[in-house]
């Protein structure tokens, strides 16, 4: 019998198979972000509240009807040599009629979704720049986050190759609108 040979594997290739393996404790989320492995705890409940409030008003007021996962695995293009991107976002918004979430693996496509939901935590650094370009590069329409250290929100909107081309910033209190398909002002009084 003779033995075939085998191409090594990259660098790339071991690390989503590493990342790929873990296993993280229950209510941890692992995550590959621009070739780093991020592990981070349960969220606090002022964490849940801010997505409990925004979910709450897209629910009831977006022109649109949505559906929500608070931890669905999206699998995001990469930059350079780093193996596709896996992000959990806080929040993932698709329209209903598309019925995204059906069937889908713990890992899906980004494709269809509308809007990602991130709200800062334990490393505000990885929502403000590494995942905001994961999800640009994914083509993902609207990136909300949520700055709680900043007390302000910021709609990313527009992506283009590595970025998003547009951005709106407000502090907390003030009302963001939020385009279609959502088509309504995101009410962030009790923000405050």
């Amino acid at each position: 019998m003779t033995a075939m040979a085998h191409e090594p594997l990259t660098q790339a290739e071991v690390l989503l198979e590493g990342f790929l393996a873990l296993d993280t404790p229950e209510g941890f989320r692992a995550e590959l972000i621009e070739g780093e492995i991020v592990v981070t705890p349960p969220p606090d409940g002022d964490h849940e509240d801010y997505i409990g409030l925004i979910v709450n008003q897209v629910i009831r007021r977006s022109t649109t009807d949505m559906q929500f996962s608070g931890n669905k695995g999206l699998k995001l293009k990469s930059g350079g040599a780093c193996p596709k991107n896996h992000a959990i976002p806080d929040g993932t918004f698709a329209p209903q009629e598309l019925r995204l979430f059906r069937g889908a693996g713990s890992w899906m496509p980004c494709d269809g979704v509308a809007m990602v939901l991130e709200v800062t935590s334990t490393r505000p650094g990885a929502d403000r720049e590494a995942k905001r370009r994961c999800y640009a590069r994914g083509g993902i329409p609207l990136y909300l986050l949520i700055d709680r250290d900043a007390s302000s929100l910021t709609l990313f909107s527009d992506p283009e190759k590595d970025d998003y081309r547009q951005l709106c910033t407000l502090p907390f209190g003030k009302s963001l609108a939020l385009p279609e398909p959502f088509a309504f002002d995101l009410d962030t009084t009790d923000f405050l």
